[in-house]
């Protein structure tokens, strides 16, 4: 459904060209979920933006292709664009209180979506919105439909970008952190949501996170990215259970254990995450690497396929 080939994103900082994403692939195909997983600054909520050309002024992208069904994205039109964005790729963003416009009443701002992309009349847009806010599960959505984005809580108001989502009803929706500032309980809540939208919608998804315990539960693939790289491929079975790249190892051993009686030492790296004005030489990740060697520091390696599926960017993998 979705093939990214080599994508390259940079920002302008002041005199320095920045590499956010550095010739990343990867594919999403119908019905799955996605998982993309890394630390802060590591470039996952660049790659999302870079899909549907969201950057900021200061961004670009340099090189690759974006394919969807089988046109590529970064070459269309903003015209052209405006038909893919929302109708057929749905997007959530971290902060849903940001995200929503605080002077219009939720409704107003869904009914204005359902008529713009659907043509109906204002009467058929309040009521598919009505039946949009049960979906999500937001009660008394009769009423609660004219209230504004302020009388919210954080939860509702993801559950209503959600909903403003699928009155588009995206074929990919990509939700970037979406239980990012939510607590425990509604975390469950938002993802179970989720699972049960793709399901009911035969939607494909692109799950960005930094929780490991979320990407597990919910992803048919899972891509670990580090300093704009994707460093590590697999299912979530081949990664949890025989991580390759030492930094998956170190991401994995970091997880609590709630067994007492089981002892795990952490991998503690060194150092913090470079920056990404002064990338490393040869692999990024050898500063830290408890694995590195000589070679390291020299050579860039690329996706080294270990088993079906499997693949992971270490020289240690280079002649298995």
């Amino acid at each position: 459904m979705l093939n990214v080939r080599n994508l390259k994103t940079v920002f302008q900082v002041g005199n320095h060209t920045v590499t956010a994403v550095d010739g990343i692939s990867f594919e999403i195909p119908e019905r799955t979920v996605v998982g993309l997983v890394g630390e802060s600054g590591s470039g996952k909520s660049v790659t999302s933006l870079s899909l549907l050309k969201l950057l900021a002024n200061n961004g670009r992208i340099v090189s690759g292709s974006v394919e969807w069904k089988g046109q590529d994205i970064l070459k269309l039109n903003d015209e052209e664009l405006r038909k893919i964005r929302g109708c057929e790729i749905g997007f959530i963003f971290q902060n849903p209180q940001a995200s929503l416009n605080p002077v219009f009443s939720i409704g107003n701002q869904l009914i204005e979506t359902i008529q713009i992309h659907h043509h109906v009349s204002k009467q058929e847009a309040a009521q598919r919105t009505v039946a949009l806010l049960k979906k999500v599960n937001i009660p008394d959505a009769e009423t609660r439909m004219n209230d504004y984005p302020h009388q919210f809580s954080m939860g509702m108001c993801q559950r209503i970008m959600i909903a403003m989502t699928l009155a588009m009803q995206p074929e990919l929706l990509i939700a970037d952190e979406p239980t990012a500032s939510l607590d425990v309980t509604i975390q469950a809540q938002i993802l179970e949501l989720l699972d049960e939208l793709k399901t009911g919608y035969n939607m494909s998804v692109l799950l960005i996170s930094h929780d490991l315990g979320i990407i597990a539960q919910h992803c048919d693939t899972i891509l670990i990215m580090y300093l704009g790289r994707i460093v590590e491929k697999g299912t979530p079975e081949q990664i949890f259970e025989n991580p390759l790249h030492p930094y998956t190892q170190a991401l994995l051993s970091s997880i609590p254990v709630p067994d007492p009686k089981k002892k795990r030492r952490p991998i503690v790296l060194k150092g913090d995450i470079p920056s990404p004005m002064r990338l490393p030489t040869g692999c990024r990740f050898h500063p830290r690497c408890p694995k590195a060697f000589d070679k390291c520091p020299l050579v860039d390696p690329p996706l080294f396929k270990k088993e079906d599926q499997h693949e992971a960017a270490c020289l240690l993998y280079e002649s298995s």
